[in-house]
């Protein structure tokens, strides 16, 4: 959905403004809606101005500048608080995810950096074991005959 534009909005106000017409008849007549016709006039009641208000959509933000500096002075005292004991420090209302957009904005982040130089990587086990099932084709031989031999004696 578009945008009226200024000009439309005015024209649709003075077409009702002249008094003649209802709102029901000025929107069929400008082939807008007649929830249209009504938020324009509340808003020309309210604020007196019939520009789009796109800068008052959405949610109000719920952290605002001094809780800003309360995560700031919190996280500075102890920085591995979670995000749930900040938000009851701080005594906001509003989601987890929220307060971790808001640090990583700050560039707050809590990933854990080591404090010393990382170890030596050294290798753990042994040679690598060849590929294959385990056994080795000799094995498997002697295993077989021995069976064979087993087989013949009982008989």
């Amino acid at each position: 959905m578009t945008t009226i534009s200024l000009d439309l909005r005015e024209r649709i106000l003075a077409t009702y403004d002249q008094g003649e017409d209802t709102r029901e008849t000025v929107a069929r007549r400008f082939r807008v809606s007649l929830g249209l016709v009504k938020k324009l006039l509340q808003q020309r009641r309210r604020i007196g101005d019939l520009r789009p208000q796109h800068h008052r959509s959405g949610s109000k933000p719920r952290i605002l500048d001094h809780h800003r500096q309360q995560l700031r002075v919190l996280l500075h005292k102890k920085p591995d608080l979670t995000l749930k004991e900040l938000r009851v420090a701080t005594r906001l209302d509003c989601t987890l995810p929220a307060i971790h957009y808001f640090l990583a904005g700050l560039d707050l982040t809590y990933k854990k950096r080591r404090s010393a130089p990382a170890s030596r990587i050294v290798r753990t086990s042994g040679k690598p074991a060849g590929s294959g099932g385990g056994s080795s084709p000799a094995s498997t031989r002697r295993n077989s005959s021995s069976l064979m031999n087993r087989a013949r004696k009982r008989t």
